[in-house]
């Protein structure tokens, strides 16, 4: 019990930390632009696990009896639900009936409601019968994209097993009459506090994750929008604009701007982009813009690994680096290092 003590309290500090930086970078970033619903649901998300979280330290010290609080069960009743809105949004890109989200947090309503002596174990029980409930909707929509795993096995595995925590914790929450409290919260500590690392791993590895998971998702679920359109003269044109021309360096494109040359809907670009090239339209003009920096780093010696990156069309030196290790292994300035070298050697 003390190691489970001692790494759950490790993982309640990273927990928070995490779940700050989160708020204000990646729920900022512009691939939320204008979408209200999944920023808030994201957003709230966060700073309910990070108030569990606060709590479960509170406790973990003897300053708080977690079990008999009512705030920590309206808190469940809110992250269960939030959980699923931003989940749904992520795997299968439905935008629909928004107006009945409100129906979700009827139970956080009611929570408010149930009499002390019932919030331990059976409203907290409660919760977690909803939560499975999310959980296997959200099951369900992971495994209609089955199909499009090969495109990003690393991020799939990492959403896979976030979904297994999340199986976990519901799996906890109706053993609660049968383990101790302190067990339940420390352990409970510890998953909220992998699911994070995970989360964190997964956008290092891949900064545009949300996107290009949708992209996957909707084309998945979509019935297919090229059927009026020739796709080979479709990727002529495609290459000839974006690679011959290289419109990926100008560092404003965006799907709609090079639909709109194509001639093509946004849908159909994306749809053409993620069959017949196997890729989402993010991750396709990034492998452009990283392919080019590598050539510059080496023909162009003199030039800095900044002055590269923002030539090819980032937008920010964060972005570059983390693009050109996520696609290339390794950093741009390792890679111009190793290949001087190499050229130098022969």
């Amino acid at each position: 019990m003390l190691v489970l003590s001692t790494v759950s309290m490790l993982f309640i500090g990273f927990s928070v930390i995490s779940a700050i930086l989160l708020f204000f970078s990646h729920f900022s970033c512009s691939e939320y632009k204008g979408s209200l619903y999944p920023r808030l649901s994201g957003m709230t998300l966060l700073l309910g696990l990070a108030s569990i979280q606060l709590m479960h330290l509170l406790y973990s010290v003897d300053l708080f009896e977690t079990m008999n609080s009512r705030f920590y069960v309206m808190l469940l009743f809110i992250v269960a639900p939030t959980f699923y809105f931003f989940s749904n949004h992520l795997l299968k890109f439905e935008t629909h009936y928004q107006h009945r989200h409100l129906l979700h947090f009827l139970p956080l309503l009611l929570s408010s409601f149930v009499p002390e002596e019932y919030l331990y174990p059976w409203a907290l029980l409660a919760s977690f019968i909803l939560g499975s409930l999310y959980v296997a909707t959200i099951a369900y929509n992971l495994y209609q994209l089955r199909s499009q795993r090969r495109r990003f096995k690393l991020e799939f595995l990492g959403l896979s097993v976030l979904f297994v925590i999340a199986v976990v914790v519901v799996l906890l929450g109706f053993s609660i009459p049968l383990i101790s409290s302190e067990f339940f919260f420390k352990f409970y500590a510890l998953l909220i506090g992998i699911a994070f690392f995970i989360a964190q791993g997964i956008l290092l590895r891949t900064p545009s994750i949300t996107t290009e998971v949708q992209e996957a998702a909707k084309a998945a679920y979509a019935e297919s929008t090229l059927k009026q359109v020739d796709t080979e003269s479709a990727l002529r044109a495609l290459e000839k604009i974006v690679v011959d021309d290289k419109l990926y360096a100008n560092e404003e494109l965006n799907l709609s701007m090079l639909a709109e040359q194509l001639d093509l809907s946004t849908h159909q670009l994306s749809e053409l982009i993620n069959t017949r090239l196997d890729k989402s339209f993010s991750r396709y003009i990034r492998e452009l813009r990283v392919e080019e920096a590598r050539k510059m780093l080496i023909n162009e010696p003199k030039a800095s690994v900044l002055s590269v990156g923002m030539s090819v069309g980032f937008t920010t030196q964060s972005n570059f680096y983390a693009a050109f290790k996520e696609i290339a292994g390794i950093a741009p300035g390792q890679y111009r290092k190793e290949n001087r070298m190499t050229v130098s050697s022969t």
